[in-house]
Formats: structure tokens, sequence, C-alpha cells
């Protein structure tokens, strides 16, 4: 059975980001169908780094009203969680290039995500795991409208910490049934 990137994206923002409130914005865009999906076939790091810039280009001139963000899923290139890290230095500097730090932020997500100084196991680093290398580009203005208290925003990774813990915890005392 091929997977489709797309609902597997749609279904881990319902239940996953949405269902944990790890992310207070995305209900908002994701209920409006605000959010742009773009799916590369890329299969380099060069490739897929022109995908980007054109991506951000895309969501800097499209109307907020009708894309709000744009997740970019890259299923053929940067599988290796190392190789994708690195590759964010240059998503960074191609923002810088096109004059839109500030502007929009990326957001990464891979299914092997690793938060520097932890275990591949730690549960913590389930905040950023997705069902394929993805990246996420956020207008800026679209997260300080929603949130005009700046320590909200700072307390979402904490709060996010705390969830996946006690996900890993409650699974933990109660692992799921077997099947028959």
């Amino acid at each position: 059975m091929t997977r489709d990137p797309v609902a597997d994206t749609k279904r881990w923002i319902a239940e996953f980001v949405i269902g944990l409130n790890l992310c207070p914005f995305a209900r908002r865009v994701f209920d409006s169908d605000r959010i742009r999906y773009v799916v590369s076939d890329a299969a380099s790091d060069d490739t897929l780094l022109a995908v980007l810039r054109d991506e951000l280009l895309a969501l800097r001139d499209a109307p907020r009203e009708h894309v709000e963000t744009t997740i970019l899923i890259h299923p053929h290139v940067l599988t290796d969680f190392f190789e994708y890290n690195e590759f964010l230095t240059e998503a960074e500097r191609a923002l810088r290039r096109l004059k839109l730090n500030g502007v929009i932020q990326i957001a990464s997500f891979h299914p092997q995500y690793q938060f520097e100084g932890t275990e591949p196991d730690a549960p913590e680093n389930g905040t950023n795991r997705s069902p394929f290398p993805m990246l996420h580009l956020l207008r800026e203005a679209s997260v300080t409208e929603v949130s005009n208290h700046p320590e909200t925003l700072l307390g979402i990774p904490e709060r996010n910490i705390e969830t996946m813990r006690r996900r890993a915890r409650n699974l933990n005392e109660h692992p799921p049934a077997e099947p028959p």
C-alpha cells in the first residue's frame, strides 16, 4: 500500500498536533483550510533547496486569507535525521538571502527527530516527530497575532515536553492491548 503524504500529514495534525494541543495555533488554520501542503519529489538536497525557495516566495506572496502557512513534505530526500538537521542551516541561509528573516520562520519536523542532548527514544523528541520529513513555513505575523503574550509563546516548548513525558508514562502504565 502506498502512503499518501498529504492525508497522513493531515491525520497527524488533527490527531497529534491538535489532539494533544501541541500547537495552540494549529486548529484555527487547519479548520479554515489555510494550510498549503506541498509534496516534493526532490531526490537531492539541491533540488529540495530550490523547491524551498519557491515555497518561501509563494507563501510571502499568497494572500493570508487563502494561505496562512505551508508544509513542505519531502519523503524522498533527507530521510536520515542528521542529514536533515544539517540541511536546516542551508534552509535558514535561503530565508536570509530572500530577505524573509522576521517575515517567515521555518519549523522542523522529522520521523526521527532528536533534540540535542537527548537519547533517541526520549519522549520530548516526539514533539517534532512527523510521518515524513517536512519543513513548516510559518508567517511570523500569524504567530504574533494569535498570542499577544510572549510568555505564552515561550511556555509552549516546556508544556509540550511535559505532555510527551506524561503520554509516555501513560503508555508505559497502560500499554495498548495486543491484537488477538
